[in-house]
């Protein structure tokens, strides 16, 4: 049992992050074995309330694993009803094309130098935390491979809420974002985001953070 969780770490204010900065932070969680290898390279119009799991072109790259080029775009289940809230607890709308995938994070660097960084939205999603991680194992109650954790450089800020349960009814305390990190967990010792995370986060985006979560 377990309730899925997607929780975010933000820098306080909504401001772009270089991209030479973004790159080293994405490089540092898989170098320090936050994460795991492959990571797919996303840009598009991105939604960072989007599920991560279920709904997310971040999930298709991940679940279906693409080749580079392909188009990804939300998908509906025929049986859900429209919802015009705003996300997470509305519909999602996605589009974006896979710019680049691989196994080693040394490819990962080149690949940003050419993505639309700042033009549009990019996401680097990485399929689960790595379990070996001290921190990690320390987090999660088991090991779930399906932990996926995906880095959002936006164009423009989007609001995501500190602290909602996706079924209920829209509102609460809401914080902008344009550069986060979002990984989901299903069953944790702690609420997240974890620890290993927010430490390398903050080594990046400066010590004053912003987290929050979104659950249902």
């Amino acid at each position: 049992m377990g309730t899925w969780t997607d929780a975010f770490v933000a820098p306080a204010r909504p401001d772009p992050l270089p991209p030479e900065s973004f790159g080293r932070l994405v490089v540092d969680l898989a170098r320090e074995r936050v994460v795991r290898t492959p990571w797919w390279l996303l840009a598009g119009r991105l939604c960072v309330n989007a599920s991560l799991n279920w709904v997310s072109v971040s999930g298709q790259a991940r679940y279906d694993r693409p080749a580079p080029g392909t188009s990804l775009r939300t998908e509906r289940h025929p049986l859900w009803q429209e919802d015009d809230d705003p996300p997470p607890w509305g519909d999602s709308h996605e589009e974006a094309r896979l710019l680049a995938t691989g196994e080693s994070i040394r490819h990962l660097l080149p690949a940003l130098r050419v993505a639309p960084y700042g033009r549009e939205d990019i996401a680097v999603v990485f399929p689960c935390l790595d379990f070996r991680h001290r921190g990690v194992s320390d987090f999660l109650i088991c090991a779930d491979h399906r932990t996926m954790l995906v880095c959002f450089a936006l164009a423009r800020p989007q609001i995501r809420p500190l602290a909602a349960d996706d079924t209920a009814e829209a509102g609460g305390e809401v914080h902008p974002v344009r550069t986060c990190v979002v990984h989901t967990y299903k069953l944790a010792r702690r609420i997240g985001p974890a620890s290993a995370i927010t430490a390398i986060a903050a080594r990046h985006f400066g010590p004053d953070l912003v987290t929050g979560r979104t659950w249902g």
